[in-house]
């Protein structure tokens, strides 16, 4: 399990409803069905990803995020999660609004494109940067929309979303002093927990 669903997993209420938007394989509800017995959901694009889930024991639909989820009812989960798939999205804002719509709480993960080292990257270098979180060149990159911490605090301001818990780590997702003193500019990761 990648360590950002790690750190998310004590989130999520012990028999909760749980919808985890682009779940991939459903590892990540396969194991909180066998510890926290939830009741889940998952929502994948991927065929292969989607015979993985099935395999496992996990519901799964095949659905295009993009496309809304405007065939789920309002809060009809307890949680949902998006965990490094907003930046991919071609309206974020518009699924955040649906997610906080369907779910209670929402939890999501995305990398943090104002981290330092991306920064100083694109100064010395004059090209886009490339990272362990950021593997890919700008042109098969897919990455629509580059987040940063700073943006998304902004993004929930101007639609009075609360933020419940706001973690900023690093690779081995762990947080330092510096993180938490200036998140947008040492943060590489962002953990949100939200809701309205």
């Amino acid at each position: 399990m990648r360590a950002d669903l790690q750190l998310i997993q004590d989130w999520i209420a012990p028999g909760s409803r749980v919808l985890d938007l682009g779940c991939g394989d459903g590892s990540f509800l396969a194991h909180l069905k066998a510890t926290r017995h939830i009741h889940e959901l998952g929502m994948e694009i991927d065929a292969d990803n989607i015979l993985q889930c099935l395999k496992a024991g996990v519901n799964v639909i095949e659905q295009n995020m993009d496309k809304g989820l405007h065939n789920l009812e309002t809060g009809s989960f307890d949680t949902v999660v998006l965990a490094h798939t907003l930046q991919a999205l071609h309206r974020p804002d518009e699924i955040v609004e649906e997610m906080l719509r369907v779910g209670k709480n929402c939890i999501l993960t995305f990398p943090n494109f104002a981290y330092w080292r991306h920064r100083l990257s694109l100064f010395t270098n004059g090209r886009m940067p490339k990272s362990p979180q950021l593997p890919y060149e700008w042109y098969d990159t897919p990455n629509l929309h580059h987040c940063t911490i700073s943006d998304f605090d902004e993004l929930c301001r101007s639609k009075q979303i609360k933020v419940l818990s706001r973690n900023v780590v690093d690779d081995g997702h762990h947080s330092t002093a510096l993180m938490r003193m200036s998140p947008n500019f040492f943060g590489i990761n962002a953990i949100y927990h939200i809701t309205r």
